[in-house]
């Protein structure tokens, strides 16, 4: 028997707009290896930001649809249409992770036995009153764990997870952390605790060091600070970080972690070298929260790297068995090392007005929403 629900949808239109509604969507019975899960939690992450608003300016967002079937309309400037061109005309779900109930499996014995169960499942199209999902796409949670506990699994969990891995398999013993005070930030500081790791965590406003000193931050530098890069190399020189991930991908930072880098490096060479330190220095962009050109001052020495990360070809570079593993740990510690917070629960409603769009889209630290489907 079909079952009926809604999903969230975002399209771009020919004339220069995005239209994000709800669709009324048919959710059949799951295959042999597929269960159907009521989703209950699911969150608004950066990375789906992408996908649900585009190009689209926030600040011409407007409302229209009905109070039941509310639509957000935003123009997109003209100049940035070619970035969306393959889109147009093309509804498109969105929505990258999310937890719920199993209410319905299939005939295999994996999906039989989610029967029931809470599961934190990731996939896309998470945006939904249901989401159909094979077994392998759930994460099966333990006992006593709820869907809003349970909303959070992937992204920012196994992405952290990835940065810890990423260090050990690229032969590094410490890492540096931009934007550390965010979600992500928090749970990279807690693994980096207890897994006995060197963390540099960059923020740029007191308030944010004030969130990282409370959960044991041993190394916190503030980048608007006067006194940054000479703060910066100093919690370098302690922990031996030769190794960051940066979200803000714009601007001048990723240029200077890897200048301060090779201050630290210098400094413990005997001799001189026109080419520098023979440390290398590795700095991931895996965010935009700068979306201007990264700018590289090239006084850092030759032996250095900047690159892109993301968690997908990485979970495809180190396979299953390792995947498993960062995710019976998420599992296990979701209510301590990966727990996270949101400072606002909504609805689909609650979501679709301007208002709203215009908080969750500044990707602020402490401004993180939770869409509840069923509300």
């Amino acid at each position: 028997m079909t079952t009926t629900g809604l999903q969230l949808r975002s399209e771009v239109k020919a004339n220069n707009t995005l239209e994000i509604s709800l669709v009324e969507t048919d959710f059949p019975d799951p295959g042999p290896d597929e269960v159907l899960v009521r989703m209950e939690a699911t969150p608004i992450n950066p990375s789906d930001l992408g996908l649900l608003l585009g190009p689209a300016d926030p600040a011409t967002a407007r409302q229209a649809g009905t109070a039941e079937r509310p639509v957000l309309v935003a123009d997109i400037p003209e100049a940035l249409m070619r970035l969306v061109a393959r889109r147009v005309g093309q509804s498109m779900p969105v929505g990258n992770e999310g937890s719920g109930v199993v209410v319905a499996a299939g005939s295999s014995a994996a999906a039989r036995a989610l029967m029931g169960k809470t599961v934190a499942i990731a996939g896309g199209a998470m945006y939904a009153q249901y989401r159909c999902v094979n077994v392998m796409q759930c994460l099966q949670l333990e006992e006593g764990t709820s869907p809003v506990e349970a909303a959070s699994c992937f992204v920012n969990p196994l992405t952290a997870l990835g940065m810890t891995e990423t260090m050990r398999r690229e032969g590094h013993t410490a890492l540096v952390h931009t934007a550390a005070a965010s979600n992500l930030g928090q749970m990279l500081n807690r693994i980096c605790l207890a897994d006995g790791i060197g963390l540099v965590n960059i923020v740029r406003k007191p308030e944010q060091e004030d969130i990282l000193r409370e959960l044991g931050a041993a190394h916190i530098v503030n980048s608007s600070a006067d006194s940054f890069m000479d703060d910066l190399v100093a919690a370098l020189e302690a922990t031996g970080a030769t190794l960051a991930f940066d979200a803000i991908g714009g601007g001048k930072l990723a240029s200077q972690i890897l200048t301060a880098m090779e201050q630290v490096a210098v400094s413990k060479m005997s001799g001189y070298s026109g080419y520098g330190s023979d440390v290398y220095k590795q700095v991931y962009i895996y965010g935009g929260l700068d979306r201007s050109p990264t700018v590289l001052t090239r006084n850092f020495g030759f032996n250095w790297g900047v690159g892109a990360w993301l968690l997908t070809p990485f979970m495809q570079k180190v396979g299953m068995e390792k995947v498993v593993e960062l995710r019976s740990r998420v599992a296990r510690e979701i209510k301590t090392t990966f727990a996270s917070h949101y400072n606002r629960e909504v609805s689909f409603a609650q979501m679709l007005t301007p208002e709203a769009l215009a908080e969750y889209s500044k990707q602020a630290t402490g401004e993180k929403f939770l869409l509840r489907p069923q509300l």
